[in-house]
């Protein structure tokens, strides 16, 4: 989180005054997938903005807007006073109206996919302060939105008949989505695997556009794996499978299983986007190696296998995005 200079509301007249000075973007468009997840498309009052596939920019919202959870019974007299900012990764609706396939640019908004994890008044300072507002907003209301788009997390490395494989865990999807969809657009030749991993299936909130591209696009697949449902936690359920972590997927051969081919490190590029465990970020040593955290991580599992993890300044075919 990051805030800007303190800012004092007085009353309904300057909180509206605040709103016209620091907010510039509205809601177009909210989809919530349950209760704790969402889609939401934010329009920019300049018009459409520029950017590639995997970037990401800073949503924010005044201290003084509510919270769908309610107020804290501590005060929040500091955020009460502050913009509250939070960077998120574009997503992409991947299909237009029509039920085909339309890439990023095809629209004047942004998407953004965006889950709340609940915390209890009493886990405060670990209350987030900026999704609760987020998930009460409504359709026409207005935040910031930053017009400077960033991010590393790109297409550029790779080539048009490179494999490429996008590794997510939850909303980490969100800046595959764009890129399956810019690489989709553009004819790309090389295949195209997606993974998702996810407590239940309801937490995968794409999963209808998904299957549709996979049906539509020879060289395209999308699948997501389970930690939470019955199959995964009931060893008497029939179609018993336990749990299903991506680093379980590429350490045993169920990778070739679901998707019908084996990634070659020679032609593959690997994209990592979500939780930190799952991706397992190494400390470059001065001699150059990797010192890896003890719980192995997928970079670890691809390093073995022949991949190459890509530094500032060294190319490579393993990118990753932190969530947190």
């Amino acid at each position: 989180m990051s805030t800007s200079p303190l800012i004092q509301p007085q009353s309904d007249s300057d909180l509206e005054a605040l709103r016209q000075e620091h907010y510039n973007a509205s809601i177009i468009q909210l989809d919530f997938i349950h209760e704790m997840l969402m889609r939401v498309r934010v329009q920019a009052d300049d018009g459409r903005l520029t950017y590639s596939p995997g970037q990401y920019t800073i949503l924010a919202l005044g201290g003084w807007e509510r919270r769908m959870d309610g107020p804290s019974r501590i005060a929040e007299e500091a955020l009460s006073r502050r913009l509250i900012k939070r960077a998120y990764s574009i997503s992409c609706p991947l299909l237009d109206a029509q039920g085909t396939l339309a890439p990023c640019d095809s629209y004047p908004y942004l998407e953004f996919y965006i889950t709340l994890v609940p915390r209890s008044d009493e886990e405060i300072p670990k209350r987030p302060p900026l999704t609760p507002r987020l998930f009460a907003l409504r359709e026409g209301d207005r935040l910031h939105m930053s017009h400077h788009i960033v991010g590393h997390y790109t297409l550029d490395p790779v080539q048009p008949e490179d494999d490429v494989i996008f590794v997510a865990t939850g909303t980490g999807e969100a800046p595959h989505n764009a890129m399956a969809a810019e690489l989709l657009g553009r004819n790309h030749q090389g295949r195209i695997a997606s993974l998702t991993c996810v407590r239940e299936r309801s937490d995968a909130g794409y999963l209808k556009e998904q299957h549709i591209l996979s049906e539509t696009y020879s060289n395209y697949q999308y699948h997501v794996y389970t930690t939470r449902e019955p199959e995964n936690l009931d060893p008497a359920h029939p179609g018993y499978v336990g749990k299903q972590y991506i680093q379980d997927v590429f350490g045993s051969h169920q990778f070739e299983a679901d998707f019908g081919w084996r990634p070659d490190p020679q032609r593959t590029h690997v994209f990592l986007c979500g939780n930190p465990d799952m991706i397992g970020v190494p400390q470059r040593l001065a001699d150059g190696t990797h010192e890896f955290p003890e719980k192995k991580g997928m970079i670890e599992l691809l390093v073995g296998q022949g991949f190459q993890l890509q530094h500032a300044h060294t190319p490579g075919n393993i990118h990753f995005e932190k969530y947190w």
